[in-house]
């Protein structure tokens, strides 16, 4: 285990030092080391279970550990969201609230610091309002009270963070199973290196399914109403775990989530109006929507495959009410179905399915894990393309993405097939 350990550290020390080199490293280095850190956590993993040895958790965990703090040293890389933080966190400070003005509305504001200027000038989609939610903002402040403009404080509150949703996780798995999410390369790159917030919402996540396991249920509903007011992906799982609860704790969720939003909508503002727009008109990465936008205009596009991810919702909801006791949902099904009939898959989005893939290992969601990575292979990144638009994607690394997944998703169904004969 401690080889392994090494010699993704070496990789993860690797992919630091050319986060930190000027401009963006290589696409093909990153790939290199993705695979790098990447296929000998699967190799170890499927070792220790054929031949039905334990994973020391205490080393698993310093390792992981370690493998973060390799993304604090390096800092992000193939990514420029994490200006839009560092800004929202200085508006929240200076306004009371990031809401309510969009960035480029202070290009020549005498009053907005040095600092803060060098950000701005950096900030993709300078036209719109924040996309990020109440409780992520929370977090954004915070850095902003640790370290202004420096991504390198809201890099550590999520490493944080990040290592006690491992600790939740131990709660639900073994070491062995948690050890795919801890070691995992897309959760180490774009928490700990790139600073991705997802995570500020999968942790009360996590601790919500904790809780509901427990009976505690006014605990699971104030965490859940955290979960959902960080990211809306929440909302999906939010049914499958409060089906059982008494009225009064749907009621405590959802005054969770309007205590959470209600002074930012009194200021004038939330995530809201942003996010309608990213709704309604952003495309990348998809899957299914990409084929059926061949066919259809994007907006009946959009509502066919809202329909059917809502017919199968409701499927997996009505299954869920059949159990006779509690159980963790699928969230990796879930998640995994939303996802499939998104516009928009970036890597990041599928920190919400890895846990619930520890929980229920599966071949597909660790192959997507690192499939989807070929998505940074867009016009922003191929400097050798000057007429690929920025967020334009070669047909054939989607394909190819797509593929793989679809090939192991395959191989899952085929091995359930066969062992339930």
């Amino acid at each position: 285990m401690d080889a392994v350990g090494l010699f993704c550290a070496l990789g993860y020390f690797s992919l630091a030092l050319l986060a930190r080199g000027p401009g963006e490293p290589q696409l093909a280095g990153f790939y290199l080391l993705m695979l790098w850190t990447g296929l000998p956590v699967f190799g170890l993993y499927l070792f220790a279970q054929g031949r039905g040895r334990q994973i020391p958790l205490g080393r698993m965990l310093l390792w992981a550990l370690l493998f973060r703090l390799c993304g604090l040293y390096g800092g992000p890389l193939l990514e420029d969201d994490f200006w839009r933080y560092l800004w929202d966190g200085f508006r929240f400070a200076a306004a009371g609230t990031p809401y309510g003005a969009a960035p480029e509305e202070f290009f020549i504001d005498p009053t907005v610091p040095a600092a803060f200027q060098a950000v701005l000038s950096q900030i993709n989609y300078p036209e719109l309002q924040t996309i990020y939610a109440p409780v992520t903002q929370l977090a954004f402040l915070l850095s902003y009270w640790l370290s202004p403009a420096n991504i390198a404080a809201l890099q550590l509150l999520l490493i944080l963070l990040d290592m006690a949703t491992i600790a939740l996780l131990l709660r639900l798995t073994s070491a062995g199973n948690v050890m795919l999410y801890a070691w995992c390369p897309l959760i180490i790159k774009e928490i700990a290196f790139t600073a991705h917030p997802d995570g500020i919402g999968l942790f009360p996540l996590l601790a919500a399914i904790v809780l509901a396991r427990e009976n505690r249920w006014p605990g699971a509903a104030v965490a859940l109403g955290m979960a959902a007011s960080a990211k809306v992906f929440a909302l999906v799982l939010a049914p499958f775990l409060l089906i059982r609860a008494r009225p009064l704790h749907w009621l405590i969720f959802a005054l969770t989530i309007a205590l959470l939003y209600g002074p930012f909508v009194i200021r004038g503002g939330t995530d809201l109006t942003s996010f309608s727009v990213f709704a309604r008109e952003w495309e990348f990465n998809s899957a299914l929507f990409g084929l059926l936008a061949l066919v259809l205009n994007r907006f009946d596009a959009r509502v066919a495959l809202g329909l059917v991810f809502a017919a199968f919702w409701l499927v997996c909801l009505r299954r869920r009410h059949a159990e006779p006791e509690f159980s963790i949902p699928r969230g990796d099904w879930i998640f995994g179905a939303l996802l499939l009939v998104s516009p928009v898959i970036n890597p990041w989005y599928l920190i919400w399915i890895l846990p619930f893939a520890a929980i229920y290992p599966s071949l597909w969601a660790w192959t997507a894990s690192l499939a989807v990575l070929l998505s940074y292979i867009s016009g922003i990144n191929l400097m050798s393309d000057p007429l690929m638009q920025a967020y334009e994607q070669p047909l054939w690394a989607r394909m190819l993405e797509f593929s793989l997944i679809g090939g192991a998703l395959l191989w899952d169904w085929r091995r359930r097939a066969t062992s339930s004969q």
